[in-house]
This record gives structure tokens, sequence and C-alpha cells, in this order.
């Protein structure tokens, strides 16, 4: 080792660790690129991305009820390295670090040691295995547009151009998931506090203006789009009638309750380091004021949790970043407390043991059948099987299985409405047309195969059900069954005429 490089990394230490990062978040969350599915919205998502670049645009082509914007930037990955799983579990480590940079940037704005904006970045990675957060999910993708946001709101500098970059991030966010609104609400809230302080009515207004009209603009322009393609009605129905419907279903507050317990045992490190950012943070000002921030980021992203109704686990990670942050400083808090002449190692040690623990809590049911952690799942399994005999123009149907199989198998749709639940399921109603002919017409065509999970079997509309019973009878064999944790899984092939 030459004789300058310890002074050289000393130097350069804070650079290195930076250029680590995409590195360190990698290797947090390796076993997303194991499974071929970890949550069904991806499926989806990475479903409509391939139709989208097939010429089948979304909501007309391949029905959701969320905007376009997830599957556009899956669409764009996909562009530029290739239709895989791989490709967009890689998307989502990229999403991850950005918004790990973007906590470091709203730390480092506030004026708070780098330390704990890395910190930060390292624990929100780690949560991120999580309640679904392997998975590049619409919380994912928006995230590093959200912290970004807020942390140009906090920054000093040009008004204007401060404000459209917070409203473009804040427009975009709003694209991949409507839930971002509060935190854009909040973002607002910061950057026009000094103008409210210093009694600036006109220019107030006239941000605020400017703020809501560049936050509405990438929404406005596909809007225009699909209006320019004549399927403004669709669209509109999609993004605005559906979610509204979709949220006026609520499920009942014991339920809820339910829901709330368990993500917070699932983020209880985060919660167990908020009692020494409570109690020994507000010694210094400037992690006051930023545990105040946590504070009212965290109120207004467990609004965005709340909106919908429905409490579903990857909801929560949208609270991830606030509680990373007071996570953060509640370590580094703890960790000048204890010794303040190894308070650098303590902090890196607090946060190295969380990490690890949520690895392990993580891999220990990846082990629980053994160290064949890389075998083919039962999607790839069942996509090998059906890509042997499937022919150029074939169909398939996945009743009440993921979606991802349409996506293994590069089989030609059968229908618009690739997600279950939408078609089969309980949340027919929001796809706004008679699902029950739209299941006749499929069975009518007689796909090549017919994938049916067992486990969700009694989760259909007893029509769809009575109508697939009937179809199997008629003209399909068992080709090959599936057994899974949950249940067995069935391969159903078309039997041809003689």
């Amino acid at each position: 080792m030459s004789p300058g490089f310890p002074a050289w990394f000393a130097r350069h230490r804070w650079s290195i660790a930076l250029a680590l990062l995409p590195a360190v978040v990698v290797m947090i969350r390796w076993a997303s690129f194991l499974p071929s599915v970890i949550d069904w919205d991806e499926s989806l998502y990475l479903l409509q991305a391939r139709e989208w670049l097939r010429g089948n645009w979304p909501f007309s082509g391949v029905w959701d009820m969320h905007p376009p914007g997830a599957p556009a930037i899956i669409a764009l990955a996909f562009l530029i390295f290739g239709e895989s799983l791989e490709t967009v579990r890689f998307l989502g480590a990229l999403a991850v670090t950005s918004t790990g940079y973007a906590l470091i940037a709203l730390v480092r704005v506030a004026g708070a040691p780098r330390s704990v904006g890395y910190a930060a970045a390292v624990l929100y990675a780690a949560h991120t295995l999580l309640m679904g957060g392997l998975a590049t999910n619409t919380e994912i993708l928006f995230a590093p547009l959200v912290v970004s946001s807020l942390a140009i709101a906090l920054a000093s500098g040009p008004l204007w151009p401060r404000l459209i970059g917070m409203g473009l991030l804040i427009g975009c966010a709003l694209l991949i998931k409507q839930v971002a609104a509060p935190e854009g609400c909040l973002a607002f809230a910061i950057f026009a506090w000094p103008l409210l302080r210093a009694r600036r009515w006109g220019l107030l207004a006239a941000t605020a203006l400017a703020y809501a009209l560049l936050c509405l603009m990438p929404t406005a322009l596909v809007a225009a789009i699909y209006a320019l393609r004549g399927e403004f009605d669709i669209w509109f129905a999609s993004t605005i009638l559906a979610p509204l419907e979709y949220a006026s279903g609520r499920i009942p507050l014991e339920q809820a309750l339910w829901r709330i317990t368990l993500s917070a045992l699932a983020l209880r490190w985060l919660l167990a380091l908020l009692l020494p950012a409570f109690l020994l943070a507000p010694r210094d000002p400037v992690l006051r004021r930023l545990v105040l921030l946590g504070l009212l980021w965290f109120a207004t992203a467990s609004l965005a949790v709340a909106g919908p109704g429905f409490f579903f686990p990857h909801y929560f990670l949208i609270v991830i970043p606030p509680l990373s942050l007071m996570g953060a400083i509640g370590a580094y808090a703890f960790a000048r407390y204890v010794g303040s002449q190894r308070a650098r190692l303590t902090l890196a040690a607090l946060v190295a043991f969380a990490t690890v623990d949520l690895m392990a809590t993580d891999l220990a049911p990846r082990l629980s059948r053994g160290f064949a952690l890389g075998a083919p799942d039962t999607p790839r399994r069942m996509a090998a099987l059906m890509n042997e005999e499937l022919q150029p123009g074939d169909t398939i149907f996945v009743p009440n299985y993921q979606p991802v199989v349409y996506f293994l198998t590069q089989a030609r749709l059968p229908t618009r409405f690739p997600f279950p639940v939408h078609l089969t399921g309980g949340f027919a109603s929001l796809a706004g047309v008679d699902t029950d002919a739209e299941v006749a017409r499929i069975l009518a065509s007689r796909p090549r195969f017919i994938v049916l999970d067992r486990t969700e079997w009694f989760a259909m509309r007893p029509s769809a059900m009575s109508m697939l019973t009937e179809a199997l009878e008629e003209g399909y064999e068992l080709a090959a069954s599936f057994a899974e944790e949950r249940g067995s899984i069935e391969l159903w092939r078309r039997v041809e005429a003689e």
C-alpha cells in the first residue's frame, strides 16, 4: 500500500461512500432477483410495459386504474436494457438508490451531518425488504421524486427555478400514483413558509398557482395524448373515476388496525430509533428542526397511506422515507450520547446491525425449503411448459393467478383485463364493462392453456367460477399441477378435436 494512501482515502472517503451506495443497495436487495413474483401490481405494470412497446397502450390495450407512469418507466427500461424481470428489479434498485441520494441531499441542505443522510439512505434501502418493497412498485418509483422535491423546498437559492423543479417532480410522481399529492402539498408548504412569514401575499398566490399548474402538467399532457388518440373517455374512466370508486370501498376499522399493527411490527427498528431522536436530538437545533420536519412528513405520508382505505402492506412503503430520516437522527444522537469519540463507528454499527437483521428476516423464509434459492419458481416452470407448445398467435388465459405468466410466455393477451381481481374477482365493477360477458368471450375463443390457482378459486365471482368449470370439463385436460405453500396451481391444456 502506498504511504500516501491513508491520507488520500481520508480526503476522499465521502466521495467513495457516495459512489458505493448503488452497490450497497443492490447487495441489500439481492433477493429481489430471485422470484418471478413479488407483488401483483408489479406483474401488471411490466405486462403493460411490454404490451405498450407492442402498440397496445395502457387502458385501451391493457387496463388498470393507476396512472401510466409506472409502466412508462418500465417500458423505457425495457427499451434500454431489454425485456426481462431482471431489468425491472434493477430499475427498483436504481429507484431506491436515487431515494437514498435524495435523503442525503435533504439532510445536507438542512445543515445536518452528512453521516445522518447516509444512515437514512441505508436504513431506507434495508426497510424496502419489507411489505413487498422488493418489487418495483409505484411507492418505490415515486419516492425519489417526492424526497427530491422536499430537498429542493428546503434549499436556498432562486425562488422560481426551485419552484419549477418541485412542481415537475411532484407532477411526475402524480403520474405514477395519485397518493403522492399530500407530500406534494407538504413540499409547497415548506417552500412557501418564508413567503407566508414575510406576508408577501401576491408572490405567495402566484407561486401557489404556478405550482398547481406544474403539478398538473404531466397528467394534462397524458390526457391530451389520449384525447388525440380518441381515447380520452377511456383514460378518464380508468384514472379518475375508477380510483374514486375504489377509495369509496373502505375496509372495516378492525381490519385496518390489524394491518397497521403488522406494519408497525415490521418497522420496529425505525420506530425504536424514534425514542433517541425525540429525547436526545433536541439538544442540537439543526437536528431538532429536522426531527420536526420528519414528524410533519410522516403525518403527511400517513394520509397517503390511509387515503385509499385498504391499508395494503405496500402502501406503508410511503412512510419509510420520513421514518428512515428520523431513525437516522435517533441513531446519530444515540451514538454521540454513548461516546462522542467513536460516534461515527457506533452509528455505522447500529445501522449495519439493523440492516443485517432485516436481511436475515427476509432470508429465513426463502431458506425454508432448502438452499435452491435460484431454482425456477412455479410461474417460470409453468411458462417453460407452455412455451414448448405455444404457436404464434396462441393465447392463454390466467383467470385468478399472477399476470406475470403472460409476460413469461410471451403469449398474445386474450383480453385487455389481465389483472384477475378486475376480471373475475371482487373489483370487477371498476373495469366499467360487463366482465361476465368478457369472461364468456375469452372462453369461447378457446385459449391454448388456462392457468388456475385453486387457492384463489373461491375468491372469484360465482358466475366466473361456473363458466370456467364448464369450459374445463368440456374442452380441457389437466396438463400439470404445481404445489405451492398456499395450495396447488393447475395448468389446463385445450383438447384438440379429433
